[in-house]
């Protein structure tokens, strides 16, 4: 966080209470010592430019509030008279220079521009509109609800690829932005490029105001991506675990042997760290730009979750099922005019439908598939069987969370792991062998200290011999109700608490389109449907 752009604000600061009290003196809007205090210095600076006194909320809003300044400053300089283009351009870019010039000066107060004799300009008169509707929806967007869209299939069943929703910030409470100067309405690149739509030199720190309740087990919720604060600079890979990506790079530097790469795990994440740099490239974001997630919190603060056969325990015991839990199945038909009327009479779609391959009996399709969609498949005699798909095979290739090869760990699966406990602020754990890989890049990466471990095995954190760790925020467990094609916590690990946006609330409009679901079309049931 660059010291320049907080000591330019602290100077306009300054320069508002020194020089503001002299324009109220000379306009006679307010008692002159208003301009001293602070609340009060902003009211009279709106009754000088005869604009809303509701405007001073504004100033409340980062982002938002450094563009009503820019125009509160312009506006100044109108009511003293100046009013050419340069007067005003120097007042909006240059204010610690023209502010201090404009209250030294002898302009006199001669009040907002009058428009009874002088016809606005149709480009003034849009800009104003627009200009005026960019921050009202701004601000709603940053306190109350933001469009979402789902763009995979992790929580098919629940939310469909194509959902249009609405975020409820209110529900835990708004973040303010942590990176105020960026383009409205654009998340986090300028549409059809890698381009950053913001620029983060000048950062605040995380902060949330009060919300309705607590993240609660089984809310749909919307984060941040926790392993995007790095990404690869290319539109297909962006959204995509860059960590996972480049794990996978360096086991094939190390020939395919995972054992191998284990031992020495930096010398090949080295080689391709390197070569990402220069092809694609990369990119850092910061938190509040990283890309968007929605999946469905199953393990709160304080929890000790496993996995196992599936069944997800907390603290010992299972818990109940999200309503459309889906996996995946390997379902064999006797011929593909089979498969089709079986997909037809499921209403799948390409989402749901995997890889498919002919058998000396048929075709062999896999599908994800709901409880109650299997019982109905069974019953249809469409189907010769319809079989469990197993994740055995993702043992020992590092790719459950924590990512590190340890005997425990390698026999981890997205259907069978734990226990792990998810951090919770002011709890105190052991830094031992295990708790490091657990833990390590929350201590590092979501809480900002250093962390070495020396070869004597001593643990260094911040420079300080340390035996213990203490949590300084809460931490989540999210799962994607397609257990079998999300890439969630079990492959990631915790979400933290300054990570979470909101609850998905409603899906306002559903479109299916013809890479995804083999037809376009919009899907009115889903129309004004609350997220459950």
């Amino acid at each position: 966080m660059t010291l320049l752009p907080w000591i330019l604000l602290a100077i306009i600061c300054v320069e508002h209470l020194i020089f503001i009290p002299t324009l109220i003196k000379r306009s006679g809007v307010a008692p002159t010592w208003h301009g001293y205090v602070p609340v009060l210095n902003a009211l009279s600076i709106l009754k000088m430019i005869e604009r809303p006194w509701y405007w001073v909320l504004f100033l409340l809003v980062p982002g938002i509030n450094l563009l009503m300044l820019t125009i509160m400053h312009v506006e100044l300089a109108i009511v003293f008279g100046r009013r050419s283009s340069k007067d005003q351009w120097l007042m909006g870019l240059l204010p610690w220079i023209s502010l201090p010039k404009l209250a030294l000066g002898d302009d006199n107060y001669v009040g907002p521009r009058s428009w009874s004799r002088t016809r606005k300009s149709t480009f003034r008169e849009w800009g104003e509109a627009l200009l005026w509707a960019t921050i009202v929806a701004s601000t709603f967007r940053i306190f109350s609800f933001e469009p979402f869209t789902i763009p995979t299939g992790s929580m098919e069943g629940s939310m469909l690829v194509g959902d249009y929703l609405f975020v409820n910030k209110l529900s835990y409470g708004p973040k303010l932005p942590q990176t105020p100067f960026t383009l409205p309405f654009i998340h986090n690149t300028l549409p059809g490029s890698m381009t950053p739509s913001y620029t983060s030199w000048f950062s605040l720190p995380y902060f949330r105001l009060p919300g309705i309740r607590d993240v609660e087990r089984y809310d749909a919720v919307v984060f941040s991506f926790p392993p995007g604060d790095t990404i690869f600079a290319d539109p297909e890979l962006a959204g995509h675990d860059y960590y996972g990506l480049l794990r996978r790079e360096g086991i094939r530097n190390a020939g395919g042997d995972i054992e191998k790469f284990a031992l020495n795990p930096e010398q090949y994440l080295r080689i391709a760290r390197d070569r990402a740099f220069i092809e694609p490239g990369l990119i850092a974001r910061p938190v509040d730009k990283k890309e968007n997630y929605v999946k469905r919190c199953i393990g709160l603060p304080g929890d000790s979750l496993s996995v196992i056969d599936r069944q997800v325990y907390i603290n010992g015991s299972p818990i109940a099922n999200p309503e459309h839990l889906q996996y995946e199945y390997q379902v064999n038909f006797s011929s593909p005019m089979k498969a089709k009327r079986a997909m037809k009479f499921l209403d799948l779609t390409n989402v749901d439908i995997g890889a498919s391959r002919a058998m000396n009996n048929g075709i062999a399709t896999l599908i994800s598939l709901t409880e109650s969609e299997v019982k109905a498949l069974q019953n249809s005699n469409l189907a010769l069987s319809i079989d469990l798909m197993s994740t055995a095979n993702r043992k020992g290739r590092m790719e459950m969370f924590p990512n590190t090869y340890r005997d425990e760990f390698n026999e981890w699966t997205p259907d069978d792991l734990g226990p792990i406990y998810i951090p919770k602020t002011g709890r105190t754990i052991e830094l031992n062998e295990r708790n490091l890989d657990m833990y390590r890049r929350v201590i590092t990466a979501f809480e900002g200290h250093e962390l070495v471990e020396e070869a004597s095995g001593k643990i260094l954190i911040d420079g300080v011999e340390s035996t213990h760790y203490t949590f300084e925020q809460d931490y989540y467990w999210m799962m994607g109700d397609n257990r079998h094609r999300s890439a969630d916590s079990r492959m990631w690990g915790f979400v933290p608490e300054d990570h979470i946006i909101g609850r998905a609330s409603f899906t306002w409009f559903s479109k299916q389109n013809v890479a995804q679901h083999g037809e376009s079309k919009i899907r009115w049931n889903r129309m004004f449907k609350s997220v459950k």
